[in-house]
């Protein structure tokens, strides 16, 4: 399982030119998902997402995770996260996990979010999606489970 976690002060998603998902000051987090994940992975990823101290302290340092800023997720579903460029010019998405398995393990991570934030909003699973941002910082960190879950 891969997230790329953007700090932004606003984000937002668009299905059809029609705004299906926005948040103000927190993270935008795109989620590759692939054939090996698990729920127990998914935990794990959720914990080190919601536990990520990136988010300034009086003295601006890095000192704060989301919940401690009452900050936002928007978190959208990408198999792109899992293009495999090796070979040729044209990306392999082969690691990228089955439709079925990905999105019930993407609605698991956002009902899970929703538990410990009061605000997530989310994108359309399988659907083109235009997505506007504004990183702040910025500030962007990649999280593969392959490194959390050793």
């Amino acid at each position: 399982m891969k997230f790329v976690v953007q700090r932004v002060s606003r984000a937002s998603v668009s299905v059809e030119k029609e705004t299906v998902g926005a948040i103000e000051n927190g993270f935008l987090v795109l989620v590759g998902v692939c054939d090996t994940d698990t729920y127990e992975i998914a935990d794990k990823m959720i914990h080190k997402l919601l536990h990520l101290r990136i988010f300034s302290d009086e003295n601006g340092k890095t000192n704060l995770d989301i919940k401690s800023v009452d900050g936002e997720l928007l978190i959208i579903s990408q198999f792109t996260l899992y293009a495999d460029c090796r070979k040729g010019n044209r990306p392999s998405f082969t690691q990228a996990g089955k439709a079925e398995l990905a999105n019930d393990i993407y609605e698991y991570i956002l009902k899970k979010c929703s538990e410990a934030i009061a605000h997530v909003a989310h994108g359309v699973f399988g659907a083109h999606m235009e997505v506007s941002l504004v990183n702040d910082g910025p500030f962007t960190i990649v999280l593969d489970s392959d490194e959390i879950c050793r």
